[in-house]
């Protein structure tokens, strides 16, 4: 067996491990509301999915390697309040996921891939933070590469890939839909069917769209205000064949990141969320703009006690 639960194994069988032929997967993913039909856990299920799945093609792509698949962490920030909902602080999600990071590079362990649920902006970018920090200190390879898939498929990248896997074209009423999905909506939905049914309430079926646009969905609980049930998109047309096409066409293009990050073919950074790129999304934004106001107030002071003795 190849595909250990990290938990389960004992030291002196972690550290006989080969670590030039171990990855080590961290799922992490909060809590949150996922409208009236989902359960809580959507996120974390869907994470677990896709890093179990990339063990198993891992290992039967690499003869001789293992791949250890760490205790899911339940944990996220940019979260929808509501019952249920575990918000956890940006910074306590980037500095946790580098104390994971950390203490495994410190093992001697040098591939860690970052498997996530959830598109919060600013979890993306704790997420990527982390794997940045952690390479950078440690000289290994830690990378969260979920974000990029999740913008690639929701931009339509994947399309013509999806309806292959499908049999079928998309009609342009499912193209649009595609376009508007974000949360607890058709993909989402779906992926539920497929992995954990009898947790999918029927009412699904006739939730009407929820249709938000880019601006708005950087409000915090958008979902949720003015009568907002808590999804963004079609639950409604949820379908566990398209959970099946989507998730195959995400897992093979996971595993041509991975393979090409472990093999040193691409550098993580080349495969972050474009939310990495907007500082105000960044861990330090309001911390730093807070420091640089009060630097450029003291400043001012200073200048006008200067003055006023001038002046004198």
């Amino acid at each position: 067996m190849t595909v250990h639960r990290f938990e389960e194994l004992s030291t002196p069988a972690l550290d006989a491990l080969d670590r030039a032929r171990t990855v080590v997967v961290l799922t992490v993913s909060p809590l949150e509301q996922h409208g009236p039909h989902l359960p809580i856990g959507v996120d974390a299920f869907a994470a677990r999915y896709f890093a179990e799945s990339i063990a198993e093609r891992l290992v039967a792509a690499r003869p001789g390697w293992t791949v250890l698949l760490a205790p899911t962490l339940h944990m996220g920030s940019f979260t929808f309040e509501a019952a249920g909902t575990i918000t956890v602080r940006q910074r306590v999600v980037r500095d946790t996921l580098i104390d994971y990071g950390a203490s495994l590079a410190r093992a001697g362990f040098r591939y860690l891939v970052v498997s996530n649920g959830h598109a919060g902006p600013t979890h993306l970018t704790a997420l990527e933070e982390a794997s940045a920090i952690v390479s950078r200190r440690h000289g290994v390879m830690m990378a969260s590469f979920t974000g990029h898939l999740a913008w690639q498929f929701l931009r339509g990248t994947y399309r013509d890939q999806i309806e292959a896997a499908l049999g079928r074209a998309l009609t342009d009423a499912e193209q649009r839909a595609l376009g508007e999905d974000a949360h607890g909506g058709w993909w989402e939905t779906s992926l539920m069917l497929m992995l954990r049914p009898e947790l999918v309430d029927p009412q699904y079926r006739d939730l009407p769209p929820a249709r938000y646009a880019l601006p708005h969905r950087l409000i915090p609980n958008y979902p949720l205000r003015g009568g907002g049930r808590g999804y963004v998109g079609h639950p409604g047309l949820a379908d566990p064949d398209f959970a099946k096409a989507v998730t195959e066409v995400l897992l093979s293009e996971a595993m041509i990141v991975v393979s090409d990050l472990i093999d040193g073919r691409v550098r993580s950074a080349a495969r972050r969320s474009p939310f990495f790129a907007i500082p105000v999304f960044r861990t330090n934004f309001w911390r730093g703009l807070g420091a640089a106001a009060g630097l450029g107030a003291a400043a001012l002071a200073v200048f006008a006690a200067r003055r006023s003795r001038h002046d004198a």
